[in-house]
């Protein structure tokens, strides 16, 4: 199991008003509208989720590194958990053509407002439940998903993710190094259940026998 970041570019390139997040509107209501993974929290107004979540190629540079490092050929089995509208999926098919990809996600607004070009493989399901065979994919990612779920709830899903992965494996997950980026995590987040340090993920990963590789999002 290694640290392998390919998130932080993408990430870092949001500008993010910590304090207006939690000034302007009331974070426990609009919280609780996020956390339905509807229409409001993709497609709605910013200060319930994305504010708009439309493919504009941002997921490319992602898509590239991962099948640079994983070594990503024509044939591979892709799974991504929490796919959301599969745009990073998308990507992984136009930079190793011939690809197969499969997407799950609890949200069925996400699925079915899917890119186009790959929605008949996004599926809506469960993380702890992956409908699939053991060691079914060359490769599984999730990214910022599993801190969303209690953690029991996580526990079960990266042991799917362990399960039906019979190569590579790959998550990203929210965290904090300091009580300032612990503030800020809490001030931007809609969400996420799991708030943990990088040794306490570290721990929860070994105790769920998680083998993969994996980084953390940190809000500075």
């Amino acid at each position: 199991m290694a640290v392998v970041d390919f998130m932080s570019s993408q990430h870092k390139s949001t500008k993010r008003d910590y304090l207006a997040r939690v000034v302007e509107h009331p974070k426990a209501e609009v919280a609780k509208i996020a956390k339905k993974f509807g229409v409001e929290y993709w497609d709605g107004d910013r200060s319930t989720g994305y504010g708009g979540y439309h493919y504009d190629g941002r997921w490319r540079s992602v898509a590239s590194d991962l099948a640079s490092h994983y070594d990503l050929k024509a044939g591979d089995r892709i799974l991504d958990v929490g796919c959301g509208k599969g745009f990073l999926l998308y990507d992984l098919t136009q930079v190793v053509p011939g690809v197969v990809v499969e997407g799950i996600d609890i949200s069925s607004y996400a699925v079915e407002h899917g890119k186009e070009e790959i929605r008949p493989s996004l599926h809506v399901g469960d993380a702890k439940e992956l409908p699939y065979e053991d060691n079914s994919f060359d490769l599984v990612v999730s990214l910022n998903t599993v801190h969303n779920l209690y953690i029991y709830d996580a526990f079960d899903a990266v042991r799917e993710i362990e399960r039906v992965g019979k190569k590579s494996k790959y998550m990203c997950v929210e965290s904090y190094r300091s009580e300032e980026e612990k503030v800020n995590l809490m001030y931007w987040q809609f969400t996420c259940e799991m708030f943990c340090t990088p040794q306490e993920w570290a721990w929860f990963f070994k105790q769920a026998g998680y083998t993969g590789d994996h980084s953390f999002i940190f809000f500075e």
